[in-house]
């Protein structure tokens, strides 16, 4: 019995020697990551997001945040050309970086524009600092393809589009394509952006790069480009490299008119006895309210209310062309003014001699009205013949993209064809 007990503990000493050393395992704690946001370590700060209400200034949430009033004087006259703390508007959202001690006093102000831009006001210090801040964006391309069964609008918006995606397809064909005669069965392709922070909040559009209507059989193309760097304006050319903006815009109404009159001299009206009374105008029936754009930049030299005019604005483009907007419901700028072209000047109405809501157009040349459906209106300055080779070459790409779908892996000989025959 004593020979199998020491037999058993030579055995178990045998194994013990086997046994691989265990050695101690060294476990590192990570430290957290800083939360940075807008470039400041936002776990150093008490946070407080808000939005400002209706009455709600600068120095009324700043005082709330327990700035004193001295301070907050001094902090809007140093920032005064980086921001004019007398323009925040109801209804922004801003965030206000406080202490963590007791007094939670704020020590920066970022007032959020919108979804990516802000204005950061550091006051912490007795150094005070006003900055633009912007967060960084993601841009995806994308492609939509339509079909036009009702409109335009409708066709974008059953493709879930956003209206100012709609808006800017609009003002690239304001000179060039009447949205009101698309027919059923036109098609259209758009190449744009898409902005997002954060890889997935959508933070709205960016360029159109390229676009093709085809209407009544024909291809209307529009492809970005900077053909003038002194000027670092883009602008939308055919694939001919013909601009596709003119002097003056084919209406001064963009979306939900119809012409319910247009300019006749030999026009009768049952209200006078049918007897002929020229109509030196033509007539975009909207509804009340609907903006009135300029058809062309110039000078406002008249924006009053007169007999059956009613209330209206009328424009000096030149020394050879001016343009009149009449029953408008009430004006937006004044005489002297300088207005762009596609800037909003007033607002359908139904003043003066009027059955409906409309904007009777008028337009004048060398002093005498003409009907402005059958001028040929003034194009805008051409592309430089030095600059076409390089607005070829810039196109190919985007032409096929358009026209196939895709964008080609390399420069196929079908491409050089298609601009051949351009």
């Amino acid at each position: 019995m004593k020979k199998v007990f020491i037999l058993f503990a030579l055995i178990i000493a045998f194994l013990s020697c086997k046994k691989e050393e265990v050695k101690p395992v060294l476990i590192v704690k990570e430290e957290p990551k800083p939360d940075i946001k807008f470039g400041y370590n936002v776990d150093d700060y008490k946070v407080i997001h808000d939005t400002i209400k209706s009455g709600e200034s600068f120095g009324i949430i700043l005082d709330r945040h327990h700035v004193m009033y001295p301070k907050i004087n001094q902090i809007a006259a140093v920032v005064k050309d980086t921001f004019d703390v007398r323009r925040v508007r109801a209804g922004k959202p801003y965030t206000i970086l406080a202490s963590k001690d007791s007094t939670e006093k704020a020590q920066v102000f970022i007032y959020k524009h919108d979804k990516i831009n802000a204005t950061i006001l550091d006051f912490k210090d007795s150094l005070i600092t006003a900055k633009q801040y912007q967060k960084p964006i993601k841009i995806v391309e994308k492609v939509a393809n339509g079909v036009i069964n009702a409109n335009f609008t409708y066709s974008m918006d059953s493709l879930g589009l956003k209206p100012n995606l709609t808006y800017k397809v609009a003002d690239i064909y304001a000179w060039t394509l009447d949205f009101l005669r698309l027919q059923k069965g036109d098609k259209f392709k758009i190449v744009y952006e898409e902005k997002f922070i954060d890889d997935t909040t959508f933070a709205g559009y960016g360029k159109v790069k390229s676009a093709v209507f085809n209407h009544n059989g024909r291809d209307l193309y529009a492809f970005r480009f900077l053909a003038d760097s002194t000027l670092n304006i883009h602008e939308y050319y055919d694939e001919n490299a013909k601009m596709l903006r003119s002097q003056f815009l084919k209406s001064p109404i963009k979306f939900q008119y119809r012409i319910s009159s247009r300019y006749n001299l030999r026009r009768r009206i049952a209200y006078y006895g049918n007897k002929i009374k020229p109509h030196k105008g033509t007539d975009f029936a909207a509804k009340i309210g609907t903006p009135i754009i300029a058809t062309a930049s110039g000078t406002v030299v008249e924006s009053t209310r007169r007999g059956g005019n009613g209330k209206f604005v009328k424009i000096k483009h030149n020394s050879t062309y001016s343009t009149q907007y009449l029953h408008m419901s009430r004006q937006a700028v004044k005489k002297g003014q300088y207005v762009k072209q596609g800037d909003v000047i007033g607002y359908v109405g139904m003043t003066g001699n009027t059955g409906g809501p409309h904007v009777c157009y008028r337009f004048w040349k060398f002093g005498k009205q003409v009907d402005p459906l059958r001028e040929k209106l003034p194009a805008a300055e051409p592309m430089k013949k030095e600059v076409k080779p390089a607005f070829f070459d810039y196109i190919k790409t985007l032409k096929y993209q358009l026209d196939y779908q895709r964008v080609p892996a390399e420069e196929p000989e079908v491409v050089k064809e298609i601009i051949a025959q351009n």
